[in-house]
Formats: structure tokens, sequence, C-alpha cells
């Protein structure tokens, strides 16, 4: 059967009230100075930076959202019996939360539902870490080793995991439909996963408010909302 692989960006979840960072009201543009809670060398360096880390936190969009119309449809289309499999830039983990199988999702930028620690690399729930800050811990340490606590999100200045960097080079080249939806395609490697998909014969299918780098390979460009444009998509890969 036909595999079908999803690249899903910040804009597969704007519908779910979570803000888009990279686009053109993007959260990085409005407030640069927000970038270094989640770059990896001010965050070691400055115990200011983690407090405001911590309290950025609290009030995540990421952890309250919900899964939309599009998150659901790609479950359909699962659940219809194609193969599919999702490598997301986003952390905040509804693609599961809607129903897919974690073990189909590929989360590149990895999840802001837990912490790890820098030191020792035990990982936790971020909901028990967050327990601690309204308890009055304003940088809470990890319990194992008293290391600094972190989301488990790749943050700027550090690597994507090879291992899951390398399963999804593997999708992208064995895949027959590649799915970019709501991703600038600007930020690599995730990027070239679009162009590694068409040089090994994918159909290309671009779904984005704003042109993409990637727009010229693709086989079809779809500049509808996300939110009614992929059900459709979805539904018609289905039904063949």
């Amino acid at each position: 059967m036909t595999l079908v692989a999803i690249l899903s960006g910040a804009g597969i979840s704007t519908d779910s009230g979570i803000p888009d960072y990279r686009g053109p009201n993007g959260v990085w543009r409005k407030d640069p100075e927000a970038e270094k809670l989640v770059t990896y060398d001010f965050y070691l360096a400055d115990p200011e930076i983690r407090r405001r880390s911590w309290q950025m936190r609290r009030t995540s969009a990421a952890l309250n959202a919900e899964p939309n119309a599009a998150h659901r449809a790609v479950v359909e289309l699962e659940r219809s019996g194609t193969p599919v499999r999702v490598i997301t830039q986003n952390v905040d983990g509804l693609h599961q939360l809607a129903g897919l199988p974690a073990r189909k999702v590929l989360e590149l930028h990895g999840t802001a539902r837990e912490v790890t620690c820098t030191r020792c690399h035990a990982r936790s729930s971020m909901g028990e870490a967050l327990e601690r800050v309204e308890a009055g811990e304003a940088d809470p340490a990890c319990s194992v080793c008293g290391g600094i606590l972190k989301a488990a999100t790749v943050m700027f200045g550090e690597r994507l995991d090879p291992r899951v960097l390398a399963d999804a080079m593997k999708i992208a080249k064995a895949c027959e439909v590649f799915l970019a939806v709501g991703s600038t395609l600007q930020v690599q490697p995730a990027a070239s996963l679009a162009g590694i998909a068409a040089e090994h014969g994918a159909r290309l299918i671009v779904v984005n408010a704003e042109p993409t780098p990637y727009d010229e390979l693709a086989d079809e460009v779809v500049r509808e909302p996300i939110g009614t444009a992929l059900p459709r998509l979805l539904a018609g890969l289905a039904a063949s």
C-alpha cells in the first residue's frame, strides 16, 4: 500500500490556539528577546533566563491545547488502513493526543510534555516539574542528580537527535506521497526532507499559507486553510 509521510509544522496547530513562531506574525518576529528563553547557552548560563522560561511554560498554549480537524484527519487516514508516518517539527504532542500511535510519530524537535536533565538525562513529566514551580521553586533542579532541568525539546543551539533524523530520512526516501503541512520549510535539516522525498520519486504536496523554498519541486501547492484543506486531501488519499 502507498506509504504517506506527513511533515507537520507550526501551521497545523494554529487552529488549536498555539502561535506560529516563524511565520509573518510569529512570536520570534514580534519578540526576539523571547528567543533567549529557548536558546541552550543562554538557558544554561543564566538562572534568570531559566526562571523566566519556567514562567513561560506555566502559561504555554501547547500544554493546554486540543487537537483540531487537521490532526484528526491524519488519524482517520491511519485508521483507514493507509500506512502513515508523521514527522513533526512541533513539540505539542497533538498528533498523539488525537489518537495517532506514538510509534508512528517522529518528533524532530522533541516534546514539551516532558522535561530532561542536562547532566544525567533523566526524564520526567512536565506536569510534575510545573507542580514544583507552582509550589515556589523558581528553577527546579533534577531530583536524581541536582542538575539543570529543561523541557525535552531541542533548543536553539542543540543538535537534533541523530537517530530520529535518520529515521525521518528513511521515511522520506521510502514514501510514495509526502505532504509538507504548515511548515515554512526554512528550518534545516527538517526542510530538506521535502527535497529528499521528491528526489526519490514521491508525490510532493505543500500545504502552507505562505510560499516555501520547495514550492517549485511540489506536484501540488495548496494555500487554503489547513483545517479544511488537509481533511479533504487525506480523504482523497484514503479513497484512492
